[in-house]
């Protein structure tokens, strides 16, 4: 059975120490991670703003994996129910032999623990079911409010493109990975080129590609298939490795034969859903260090702001999800803002490194090249599939058995 939190008006969390009814919260950036903060702020009784820069809050052509570590946050707002409703339940993740689409090894999701679930969601839609949940409870959605600077202090201030300002409480950074709140905390520090480029697009899912990510693996590049909404479409994600830089931008495009030129080696069905693709999203991956400092008077960081991941362990908008429960939580359970932000960047600085980190070792593990290494990695893989699927699941239990809801303040 899902737990369900709180329902629609209700402000049912009440914490011990700050009172955030009596708090006004500025939220930078309307995507996952900065409107799932504000419906968790807003629930606990705060005066929350959101700001976005775009003429509306969507999102187009993507789709993300809310594994069950995310989809706790979900069910505790309450909207467990109208997510599953709006998405594919997945039921494995299975790694495959890119140029034969032989399958190397399983990850049963079928496995996993009666109260966690896996879904494949586009994330259009899981941002309109977060915007349109905020709204409804009395969160205030600002559009083309793009934001030039934020000065910390008692009553920060942040300041619009256009000139407008506007003082509030406090001022929580979700805008992504080219935050205006970051180097208000921390010092410049250049992302590093991985070295690899990224396309994304959704395509018609004509080959009846089943309810599983499928990651099919090649030298020096891999390609992520899986279903959503009603599984008539497919997410594709694929990564080459190339010395050419390209934009860290969501918004460029690429001739989508660039794209079937570079998986030209792989077997048939990745040729037929790549013949769907048409003008692909195309990006660099590049590799930003975590933020040493979350927070200062009145102000924060949350998800890409705070701590931007590679897209090799789906996690990007589960740990924003976390972040924002635990900014929530941890909030609600200090004495004052400054010991509720330090409590905030203590419980997650861990957590986050670590899925950074594996994130990062798993594109290696998947671009292996022909030879006695990749053969015995993928032997092994194979071995522990079949043999004990359970333990192979197991390795994912520090990930997919955390539950940010329940986690104690320390």
């Amino acid at each position: 059975m899902a737990r369900q939190g709180i329902c629609s008006g209700a402000f049912l969390f009440r914490g011990t120490g700050l009172d955030l009814n009596k708090l006004d919260i500025t939220v930078i950036g309307g995507g996952i991670g900065g409107l799932t903060c504000a419906l968790a702020l807003r629930q606990r009784g705060a005066n929350v703003t959101v700001l976005e820069q775009a003429q509306a809050i969507t999102e187009v052509g993507a789709g993300i994996q809310v594994s069950p570590n995310g989809l706790r946050v979900i069910e505790a707002l309450g909207l467990g129910d109208a997510l599953a409703r709006c998405c594919v339940q997945g039921e494995a993740v299975s790694l495959r032999n890119g140029s034969t689409g032989v399958e190397v090894a399983r990850l049963d999701l079928k496995r996993l623990p009666q109260d966690q679930r896996y879904y494949f969601v586009h994330r259009a839609d899981l941002v309109d079911l977060l915007s349109a949940a905020a709204r409804e409870q009395g969160v205030a959605v600002r559009l083309l409010q793009r934001v030039d600077t934020v000065t910390p202090g008692p009553k920060p201030r942040i300041v619009l493109a256009t000139g407008d300002f506007r003082d509030t409480d406090l001022a929580i950074g979700a805008d992504g990975i080219h935050s205006a709140v970051r180097p208000v905390l921390n010092a410049a520090q250049k992302p590093f080129f991985t070295g690899q480029v990224a396309w994304r697009c959704i395509v018609p899912n004509i080959t009846g590609h089943p309810p599983h990510a499928r990651v099919h693996m090649g030298p020096k590049r891999h390609m992520v298939t899986y279903p959503l909404r009603d599984g008539s479409l497919l997410n594709v994600v694929a990564v080459e490795e190339r010395s050419q830089w390209a934009a860290e931008s969501w918004s460029q495009k690429d001739d989508a034969d660039n794209l079937r030129k570079a998986f030209a080696g792989f077997d048939a069905e990745v040729h037929q859903i790549l013949s769907q693709a048409e003008a692909p999203g195309v990006w660099g991956l590049f590799r930003h260090p975590v933020a040493a400092r979350w927070y200062g008077q009145g102000v924060t960081l949350l998800g890409d702001a705070a701590h931007p991941t590679l897209p090799f362990l789906a996690q990007g908008a589960n740990m924003a999800m976390e972040d924002a429960w635990a900014l929530a939580d941890a909030l609600s359970q200090a004495s004052d803002m400054d010991s509720g932000l330090a409590a905030y960047q203590q419980r997650r600085m861990a957590r986050v490194t670590r899925v950074i980190d594996a994130a990062s070792k798993n594109a290696r593990n998947y671009h292996l090249s022909p030879g006695p290494f990749r053969f015995a990695a993928h032997t092994a893989l194979s071995l522990l599939s079949r043999v004990s699927p359970g333990q192979m699941l197991g390795r994912f239990d520090w990930l997919y058995g955390y539950d940010v809801t329940r986690v104690q303040m320390a």
